[in-house]
């Protein structure tokens, strides 16, 4: 296991990269601790992947270095770095067992067959994959495939991190969640350092005890689920983590007050000073929105049913505002009115919190 550290890194595949846009990666300093748990989460072409491939040796960042417990491995080949990776789709040998393709990397590092038996059987044992040992993988289904992939990063001891790149893409939707509190139990079993990359917020969230969210090649904020959900440092981190996301709204400030269409509005984070020419707006998730006497006048534009609660879409001047309301609690017929609690409503510039 190791410390894994980037330090200045950026990374362009232009050879002459001129402008912001030129470059895939975004200069990032980060550092994962032993034996953590983190998660890589953005949608597609944010620079995850290609983070995660500077990690394991198979991209050299264009700026930057690469440190596993405080040694500078830039420049170091992939297969000296000690890692195992698992990909989006398996990779596994069809042609032979399941106990084949658990055994593989140990036998190929020249490990003795009674330590080979032990150590396939523990996995296989973490794994649930005892009755399936003697079979042909070729037969197996693709999370049966997915697990033998798992298993042959967790069988070496001699790994330095586990790298997932969308490892339940392929997997049926009622199976998901089985090989994700397989991947959490196996974690917390083995304290191996694992570094997941996901678009999904489902996946990241209940993997990782450190979330990394990427946007435009950028990390926008490292932080616990809990930290995520409550104070995202972002608008964009407030709005793509979330069901639905954070209601982000523009905003005035003026003298330091926060207004909305003129009325104003209590924040966790008044400004200490005038904000200049950024853009300014209001996050608040739709958690934190209740119908309150006092309110803001607002229209309730649509209803939507989503089981234990239902996503009520409001209206207040131009700017459209989500708030959770639980299952069978009563509408306002007319005279609707919103309050934002105070403690989670926040106050962005050009994207950021302010601070």
């Amino acid at each position: 296991m190791a410390r894994i550290t980037l330090e200045n890194l950026k990374h362009s595949y232009q050879a002459r990269p001129r402008s912001d846009a030129d470059w895939a990666l975004k200069r990032l300093d980060i550092e994962w601790s032993d034996g953590g748990a983190y998660a890589l989460l953005g949608p597609s072409g944010c620079g995850k992947t290609t983070l995660l491939n500077i990690i394991s040796g198979l991209v050299r960042p264009t700026e930057g270095r690469v440190l596993f417990d405080d040694v500078d491995l830039t420049d170091v080949p992939t297969d000296k770095r000690q890692i195992a990776q698992v990909f989006q789709f398996p990779v596994v040998y069809d042609t032979m067992t399941v106990y084949d393709n658990l055994a593989f990397p140990l036998r190929n590092r020249g490990v003795r067959e009674a330590d080979v038996d032990a150590r396939v059987n523990e996995i296989a044992r973490m794994l649930d994959l005892q009755a399936t040992l003697r079979r042909p993988a070729a037969g197996l289904t693709a999370d049966g495939k997915q697990k033998i992939s798992l298993g042959r990063g967790l069988v070496r001891s001699d790994v330095n991190v586990i790298m997932f790149d969308e490892p339940l893409t392929v997997i049926d939707p009622h199976l998901k969640w089985q090989l994700r509190s397989k991947l959490k139990e196996l974690h917390q079993r083995t304290a191996r350092t694992m570094i997941y990359v996901t678009h999904d917020q489902t996946e990241a969230l209940t993997f990782a005890d450190k979330v990394v969210v990427m946007h435009e090649g950028a990390v926008v904020q490292i932080g616990s689920p809990v930290e995520l959900f409550e104070r995202p440092r972002h608008t964009f981190v407030g709005h793509f983590i979330g069901s639905p996301g954070m209601n982000v709204l523009p905003c005035e400030v003026r003298d330091r007050a926060v207004l909305l269409d003129g009325q104003a509005i209590t924040v966790q984070n008044p400004p200490a000073a005038e904000i200049g020419g950024a853009r300014a707006e209001i996050g608040v998730r739709p958690e934190f929105v209740s119908f309150d006497s006092n309110g803001f006048p607002v229209e309730i534009v649509k209803v939507s049913d989503a089981g234990r609660y239902r996503i009520v879409e409001a209206r207040h001047g131009n700017s459209r505002i989500n708030l959770l309301i639980a299952d069978g609690a009563v509408l306002p017929s007319e005279g609707a009115r919103l309050r934002f609690d105070p403690a989670y409503t926040r106050l962005y510039a050009d994207g950021w919190l302010v601070e």
